[in-house]
């Protein structure tokens, strides 16, 4: 019964910032670990960042590392992904998603709960 909604994406040049916002609401107690997932034309879907209730422990995809960074506020409600040094291989639909057990960005089937995306376009 986790619901995932996420916003604040758009259109940005490369080299440019975007900052994600995911609203959190439902039975949070439930999961262990809390993500970002992205989806391309033509790709599969991949793994951003995840990050720990509490924010302990983080993730990152190699691609995204040292420009990508994930943090959660007011107490799970607010999960955020802020990017910087976008390039045009960011664009995509980028997905916020919850896991019930473990935490692995291999993994997306294992994350149970998932918002309707938003996307992301540079240019």
């Amino acid at each position: 019964h986790v619901q995932l909604v996420e916003s604040g994406g758009g259109s940005v040049q490369a080299g440019g910032s975007l900052r994600l916002s995911c609203v959190v609401s439902g039975r949070t107690y439930f999961t262990s670990c809390m993500g970002w997932f992205r989806q391309a034309p033509g790709k599969e879907r991949e793994g951003v960042a995840a990050l720990y209730p509490g924010g302990g422990t983080r993730l990152y995809a190699d691609s995204v590392k040292g420009r990508f960074t994930i943090s959660q506020v007011n107490a799970e409600e607010m999960l955020y992904l802020e990017m910087t040094m976008l390039g045009p291989d960011d664009t995509a639909v980028y997905y916020c998603a919850a896991r019930g057990i473990g935490c692995d960005l291999n993994t997306p089937d294992d994350f149970h709960f998932w918002g309707r995306g938003t996307q992301v376009t540079v240019s």
